[in-house]
């Protein structure tokens, strides 16, 4: 079978999921792809949260870039974003990536968002962006549960 897009997409979706279990999260998958929602997660506090997983292969044009996203900033969505290119993981809570995230004014991704973690593991940009990072992002998570 060859690796397709779509098929390197669902492998890393799958891999995000076994990396939430791997913390101890409890893990709900969906059975029909609803509004972008990959799984969603039960809290220790009882509540839930929606993620979207969204990945990028090395040999991706923009490996570090995520463009045409849709969504609805709430408090209860978090995207769980991972470059191939550097092994990394960063999980933003959708009202974050509302404000880093550039809107599409023009072409296909028209009226959707684009977002690109950065390059380097130095640097202003990857100070800023640090906090949602490997171990840090999963603390976001777990952040929010103790807030509701």
């Amino acid at each position: 079978m060859a690796n397709t897009s779509l098929t390197f997409g669902k492998v890393q979706e799958f891999l995000a999921v076994a990396e939430l279990l791997r913390r101890r999260f409890k893990v709900y998958l969906t059975l029909v792809d609803d509004s972008g929602i990959d799984c969603v997660l039960r809290l220790k506090s009882g509540c839930y949260v929606d993620v979207q997983i969204k990945a990028r292969s090395r040999n991706a044009k923009y490996p570090y870039t995520f463009a045409g996203l849709k969504f609805a900033p709430r408090s209860d969505l978090f995207f769980i974003f991972y470059t191939e290119i550097n092994n990394q993981i960063a999980i933003i809570p959708s009202r974050t990536l509302a404000r880093l995230a550039s809107r599409n004014k023009s072409g296909e991704n028209e009226g959707t968002r684009t977002f690109t973690l950065p390059k380097r593991t130095e640097g202003r940009k990857f100070l800023t962006y640090s906090r949602f990072i490997g171990d840090n992002g999963f603390n976001l998570i777990r952040e929010y549960s103790k807030k509701h």
